[in-house]
Parts: C-alpha cells; structure tokens; sequence
C-alpha cells in the first residue's frame, strides 16, 4: 500500500491540495450527521489530526465507518481539498474508507480525560493520546539532538556494558545478575554463596553508569559519549527515580572542570533550542494544557548566561536568606548535599538562571572525582536550573594513581574491582573530565512533565515490571 502520512499533507499542502491520496491512521473520534460525517484521524506521523469527511452519497460503507470506535484502525483514500477560511486547512473528503482493524467497545482510551494515574495502568495504549504523543516526540527529537550534539563535536560514540562487577558510583543499590540457582546456591566453606561457580566467575550486577568504561574510550579516543540504558535498586517512589532509566555520559581527555562546564552548558542550550524548533505543535501543547510558564523558562534557559558558585558560597547564601527569614524543610549546613528545595532558591531566587555550584565536600561525592587543593572538596559540578533544580552531575575525574588509591582504600571499597581503571593512570593518564545528564530529567525539563514515570515509554519502578 503506498500511504501518504498526514505530516506531509501538512508540510506540503499547497503541492498536494486537489490531488488524490491514501492515508492510513487510528480514530480519535467520529460525528455521524446522518448523510455525512467527519472522523478525526492521526497516523502518529506528527501532532495534528486529519479531518476526512465521508458523504453518504459517495461512501457505500457509510454506516459501517459511523458506527466504527475509537481506535479503529482505517484506510482512507480521497480528495484533499483546501479549506483555507476553516479552523483546518484541508479536509480529505474520503472516496473509499476500510476498516483495517475495528476497535472493540470497551476501547479505554476513549476521547474524555484520563488521568496520568489511570494511563499509567495502559502503558500499551497510552502513547496514542495526546499528552503521551507529544511526551514521546519530543523524548525521540532529544535523543536525536543529543547524539548530533556530541557527533559535530567530533566525539565518539560508545557502547558500554550493561552487565559488570563494579559499583561506578559506590552507592551498593544494584541489580544482581545470575545463573545459580536461587533456591540452592553453591556455597563456600565459610558458607558464603560461592560466586566463582556463577556464568561470570564473580559477582555480577546491572550497571549503574557507563562512566568508567568511557573513561578507557576517552584515554584513546579524546572525546566519546555514552547513551544508554543504567539500573538503580533504589527502593523509592518518588516522581524523579525510576530502576531502569537512559543516561548521557560523556568523557573528555585534556580537559579540566572549566572545560566540562562550558560542554554542559552548550549541551543544554543545543538540546532545548533543537527541541523547540522541531516539535511546536507538542511544545505549544505542553505550554497550554501542563505547564503554562515552559516556553518562557526554557527560553530563558537557552539564552542566558549560566552563574557560577562555589558549594561554599551556595551554602553562605542559603544560610543568608535563612537568617533573613526564608524557610527552608531542609537545614542549610557544609557537609549536607543540596535539597531540591535549596537548588531552586538559588537557581529562581538568588541568580534567577541556571546556575553551576562547584567544589563540594569530598565526604558527598563519588571516589573518581579529583581531590582540591584545600584536602576537604572535590572538582565536582552539579548544573541547576529553574524549575527543578540539578539536571547534571559531573567533575574532573583523579588522575593522580596515588590520591586515587588512597580514596578507594579510605571507602573501603575492593582496589581488584579497579585494576583496569587504575591501570589508566599508569599507563598514559592525563586530566580528564566528564559529566552525566539522566536522559528522563531531561524530557521532564522539556515538557513539564512532572513524574519520571509519565516520560519513559514503559516505566520499572517498584513493584512495577508490567508490560
């Protein structure tokens, strides 16, 4: 069958107004008024829906197609006529219309509201209403500005292991993965379950980032980029944790926190204007129906300057608008990581834009991150920005072997999980830096979107591994 989708009826109406065309698409809803009728029709080639008017006269299945439910599956060949005085600007006045696949009765997605509770219990279906057409446009479009993003910037691209024996961030909430059998492992003399036995000789987990494996690429490569799927066993329901989740990761050779920086900030920036400029029907939609203030934040975020803070400085503000009477939920120590609460204030109060906090306490971040001069913090970079607060995390990674042993020694964590990360620092080792942006924050940030659970085409929460 040769279709024509319904995107390039609107791109190209002038060309093909008054010409004959097959469109192929789903029903959103039908109008019988007895001798003619208009089902509203969307292929998911774009946001818009066709109108096709069906006559009586001319349709010799009209009562069928009247009859037919929402979410029917049609075939629709017709006239596209011009309708520039009406709200649409064509119509495809339809000469033969078959039922691809009818929809039974009890259809769940019938045109009424829904709420985001109850689409979350029909995630095989959810994609074909409005708010999740557009959320998943716009998350395609991202992904796709991201991998250009980096690909001009001449980086390279990396696939990274989705299955490995060491915990990147440290945190110990990991996935297992194994062959043994669960109900009778094999067991050491000491009574411990015998993992050499298992399909990896050693204990294997879900990752829960790319990072050190990229670091490998960047010591070859310059500059590479992860785009992947990670894992988190964080037993929490909150609207910005999901278990299965994307992230962006890269890894720049040569390059210091100043450098990373300036790649976050021009990442952003490219992603939002790409996204804007490609998808203004969704973003318009989302601007209307979920956030009102998102075009106006997200212009904002793409034309300004991003501020620069110190953790120390941060923590002197906060505690300066605290004292001047601003209540925070969260008490404003040095040595606490930030809340949301404390992000925000800094980024839609103080600064008013987004804004990059650096040098953190080394006791809250990860091993990898380079130790400052001071002993006490480490080159570290959280990226904030209006309306949510920390959108990226990064640093400029140790690339001292000695002060890199000592840190893995003072966390206890094993060094023989580290052999080969270790190993970069001997053999060539060089200042390097990089950062991470959870790919779903980043569609939230984009549509306004408020729960991670509504921008994943099928969430893994807990509890939750449906579909």
């Amino acid at each position: 069958m040769e279709r024509t989708h319904i995107s390039q009826l609107f791109a190209d109406m002038d060309q093909i107004g008054g010409t004959t065309v097959t469109v192929a698409g789903w029903v959103r809803s039908v109008r019988d008024m007895k001798n003619f009728g208009f089902v509203m029709l969307n292929d998911g080639s774009c946001f818009k829906d066709l109108q096709v008017v069906m006559n009586r006269e001319k349709l010799a299945n009209y009562d069928e197609i009247a009859a037919t439910g929402v979410g029917s599956a049609l075939v629709v060949t017709g006239t596209l006529a011009l309708t520039p005085d009406r709200p649409q600007p064509f119509e495809l006045q339809a000469a033969t219309i078959v039922v691809e696949g009818a929809s039974a009765p009890d259809y769940p997605m019938q045109k009424k509201r829904q709420t985001r509770e109850f689409l979350r219990t029909q995630q095989h279906l959810r994609s074909r209403t409005n708010l999740f057409r557009a959320v998943f446009r716009v998350r395609s479009v991202a992904a796709f500005a991201i991998h250009q993003f980096f690909q001009e910037r001449g980086f390279v691209y990396v696939n990274t292991p989705i299955i490995t024996t060491s915990d990147a961030e440290g945190a110990g909430e990991m996935f297992r993965v194994t062959t043994l059998d669960l109900e009778n492992p094999p067991r050491t003399e000491q009574g411990q379950i015998d993992w050499s036995q298992d399909f990896f000789g050693h204990a294997a987990n879900l990752t829960v980032s790319g990072q050190l494996q990229a670091e490998n690429f960047a010591l070859a490569f310059g500059d590479v980029y992860t785009f992947g799927p990670t894992f988190r066993a964080e037993n929490s329901n909150t609207r910005r944790h999901a278990a299965e989740f994307w992230m962006v990761e890269p890894e720049m050779a040569f390059c210091d926190l100043a450098g990373d920086m300036a790649c976050v900030e021009d990442m952003l920036k490219y992603v939002i204007n790409y996204v804007m400029e490609h998808c203004p029907d969704e973003m318009e939609f989302f601007n209307k129906f979920v956030d009102k203030g998102l075009i106006e934040r997200l212009t904002h975020v793409a034309t300004s300057d991003f501020a620069h803070v110190t953790y120390t400085e941060a923590i002197q503000i906060l505690q300066d608008a605290a004292a001047s009477g601003h209540v925070f939920e969260y008490p404003v120590d040095w040595g606490s990581d930030l809340q949301t609460e404390h992000e925000r204030y800094l980024t839609e109060e103080h600064f008013k834009r987004p804004t990059f906090v650096t040098d953190y306490p080394a006791a809250i971040k990860a091993f990898y991150m380079r130790l400052n001069d001071d002993g006490k913090t480490v080159a570290a970079v959280d990226c904030l920005v209006p309306g949510i607060g920390e959108i990226v995390g990064g640093s400029q990674r140790e690339e001292r072997l000695d002060v890199l042993e000592r840190r893995i020694a003072e966390l206890g964590m094993e060094p023989e999980q580290y052999k080969y990360y270790l190993d970069l620092r001997r053999y060539g080792g060089c200042q390097h830096a990089g950062f991470g942006l959870g790919f779903e924050r980043m569609v939230m940030y984009l549509t306004g979107v408020d729960n991670i659970r509504d921008v994943i085409p099928h969430p893994r929460t807990v509890g939750n591994a449906d579909f």
